[in-house]
């Protein structure tokens, strides 16, 4: 069921960051203005209802809306986008599946049924049926460290067999995690971690990243992924002071118990490219605002080159 005719998906793939109000209200201007910015910063594509568009907390309604919003302005801009149509209940996932292609994106974001942990069987099961969803638009599987079932890449190769999933985000699990990428997903297009891009460039696996950097700075993750194409060993060293910025600065507050929305929200607050706040909806906690400054100050010292883009 995969379409090979189409180029295969790649690059510096931009979150679409969803702005909450004091009330938890979406605050659809923002959201307006901060995809203009994305399609103005030229990333290679933007992609809506990951975690930091809080996928998982919107109604069905709020869901269409922000996926309508993203399609218009894209479709008219000549961007290409992909939709997040990620839910853990896989009925309304399914559902969510065929509204997203009707608006015709460029691939549509699924994540596995997560209330029990699925066998490589049911989740090969979920993703025929999502493939039936999804009527000839590609399908990307997301994996996250946190899923009832994180699968090994071995595990990823049988779930997806005669699936329409093209490309999978995943995170680097395990010493092996490389050596078993090129062993057991040739046939699929990996996505990384944005921060560790351009090792997975160099271990010949990355195709490019739902990245972490595009929250930052969309402009400076376009400038560096662009740069490894040219200029790998370059790439590299920027890569070793962006890791550094995140383990000293971000990290404390993922170990501190804040979630991986929070971060994404707090990198582009630190990026300042948009409004985007730092309010996450409840039962999240957010992280303060008065944070930012700090933050801001040590990431235009480590890392200017992408500050500055």
């Amino acid at each position: 069921m995969n379409d090979n005719r189409k180029p295969r998906l790649s690059g510096n793939w931009a979150s679409l960051l969803l702005p909450i109000n004091a009330d938890e209200s979406i605050d659809f201007a923002r959201l307006s203005q901060a995809i203009d910015v994305l399609i103005a910063a030229g990333v290679d594509g933007i992609y809506s209802n990951g975690t930091a568009s809080e996928f998982y907390a919107q109604t069905e309604a709020e869901f269409d809306a922000i996926q309508a919003q993203l399609a218009e302005k894209c479709r008219a801009a000549g961007m290409s986008f992909m939709i997040g149509a990620s839910q853990t209940d896989p009925v309304l996932q399914l559902a969510r599946i065929r509204r997203a292609a009707a608006l015709r994106p460029r691939a549509i974001q699924v994540i596995l049924p997560d209330w029990w942990p699925v066998s490589n069987e049911e989740a090969r099961t979920f993703l025929l049926r999502a493939s039936e969803a999804a009527e000839g638009t590609e399908l990307v599987l997301y994996n996250p460290p946190h899923a009832k079932r994180v699968l090994a890449p071995s595990d990823i190769a049988v779930a997806t067999a005669g699936t329409a999933v093209t490309a999978t985000k995943l995170s680097l699990v395990g010493e092996t995690f490389y050596a078993e990428a090129r062993r057991h997903l040739q046939h699929l297009a990996v996505f990384v971690p944005g921060h560790h891009l351009a090792t997975g460039v160099r271990e010949g696996v990355a195709a490019g990243a739902f990245s972490n950097i595009a929250c930052l700075s969309p402009r400076g993750a376009q400038r560096w992924t662009d740069m490894m194409a040219s200029d790998l060993d370059t790439a590299l060293e920027w890569e070793g002071r962006i890791r550094a910025f995140i383990t000293e600065h971000i990290l404390p507050f993922a170990q501190a118990g804040y979630s991986n929305a929070a971060l994404d929200k707090l990198l582009a607050s630190i990026g300042g490219w948009a409004d985007v706040g730092t309010r996450l909806r409840m039962p999240y906690g957010s992280i303060d605002a008065a944070e930012v400054p700090a933050l801001r100050r040590a990431a235009r010292a480590l890392i200017p080159e992408i500050m500055s883009a």
